[in-house]
């Protein structure tokens, strides 16, 4: 199972980018709008304790994986609902779409030929998932549960204006543009694992089920363009979100470059 990369892909599709032919002086700071680097999201504190019950997963069983995942959506909206307008921000519930077979064309963006994936659409605030054969074979519901929460990632994003501030940002050149793809993929890595602990410890579950979650995570390879961040990052993400349960300490945007290779 890969981690990530199959979650993130709309955010990639999403943009269509035009390059300067010369860049600025490399000392210039990697990120420049206040609404990435100084969101309110960051102030508010530790998401909210809710209580959610996880739906059994059988193998070979689609109806049930759907029934887990829309179980997961349900539980995250009402983590997100009470934190954003706490915060003051703007909320929408996700919607949660299924398909036997994605189309080659979804939300403006070519999909992927995979037996099974799932996306963001941030036109329609829907995760759109294609459950196949190789997620069902055996199924790992708490890795469903947190590319669920990593989608759902997105949807913030979306919602409160951080996917818009992406789109404004003014890229030097290729490589810039990959760092804050990278920077935006992590993000969601790091939100997902903040709701996570806002929710732990789940019926059944203990730490070794954590260690196994990190176990599975599987960023850019070498010689691939970066654009989620190797292993290592996305686990040091993952693991921060964890720890505090914040979104505050989800703010990839300051970080140094460092720490979003």
């Amino acid at each position: 199972m890969r981690l990530r990369v199959t979650a993130a892909a709309v955010a990639l599709a999403a943009l269509s980018m035009t390059f300067p032919m010369t860049g600025t002086a490399v000392a210039e700071a990697p990120v420049k709008g206040a609404e990435l680097t100084a969101h309110p999201l960051y102030d508010k504190g530790a998401l909210p304790t809710v209580k959610c019950a996880e739906r059994p997963v059988k193998a070979r069983d689609r109806a049930s994986a759907r029934a887990y995942v829309n179980g997961i959506a349900a539980c995250l909206d009402a983590t997100w609902e009470q934190h954003l307008t706490a915060a003051g921000l703007p909320f929408r519930k996700v919607r949660v779409k299924h398909y036997s077979r994605l189309p080659k064309k979804y939300c403006g963006m070519k999909t992927d030929s995979y037996d099974s994936m799932a996306y963001y659409c941030n036109r329609t605030d829907t995760i759109a998932f294609q459950i196949g054969k190789d997620w069902l074979a055996n199924p790992y519901d708490l890795w469903l549960a947190d590319m669920t929460a990593g989608l759902y990632g997105y949807h913030v994003q979306n919602v409160i204006g951080i996917a818009k501030a992406v789109e404004k940002e003014p890229y030097r050149n290729k490589t810039h543009w990959r760092e804050v793809m990278r920077r935006e993929s992590l993000q969601t890595a790091c939100l997902a694992t903040a709701w996570l602990k806002s929710v732990w410890p789940l019926d059944r579950r203990t730490r070794r089920d954590w260690d196994d979650l990190l176990s599975l995570v599987q960023g850019d390879g070498r010689g691939e363009p970066r654009y989620y961040g190797t292993t290592g990052t996305i686990k040091r993400w993952m693991r921060r979100g964890y720890a505090a349960g914040d979104p505050g300490a989800c703010n990839t945007w300051t970080a140094p470059a460092s720490q979003v290779s």
